[in-house]
């Protein structure tokens, strides 16, 4: 049975920049394939920067995206599953 895809907004909040920005970039790079859309803005006055991804992907490849993201030290992310 072949898996469904899902189209999913996942918002980031990067907190340490220097540190996490690398291993952010490497790990959207690794999910290119699902990804149709990113953009980040930074928030100087918060010192963070803030994310949007649009992802579509399985409910597999989703989680295992935003699982990765979320184990990098001063990063958040939430997802909303939309269709």
């Amino acid at each position: 049975m072949e898996k469904e895809n899902r189209v999913a907004v996942i918002g980031i909040i990067v907190g340490n920049r220097e540190e996490a920005a690398k291993k952010v970039n490497e790990i959207l790079s690794n999910y290119g394939n699902i990804i149709v859309g990113r953009m980040g803005i930074p928030y100087k006055e918060r010192e963070l920067s803030v994310m949007s991804v649009i992802a579509d992907g399985t409910n597999d490849e989703i989680g295992a995206l935003t699982g990765k993201l979320g184990n990098i030290k001063g990063i958040k992310v939430k997802v909303a599953l939309m269709c």
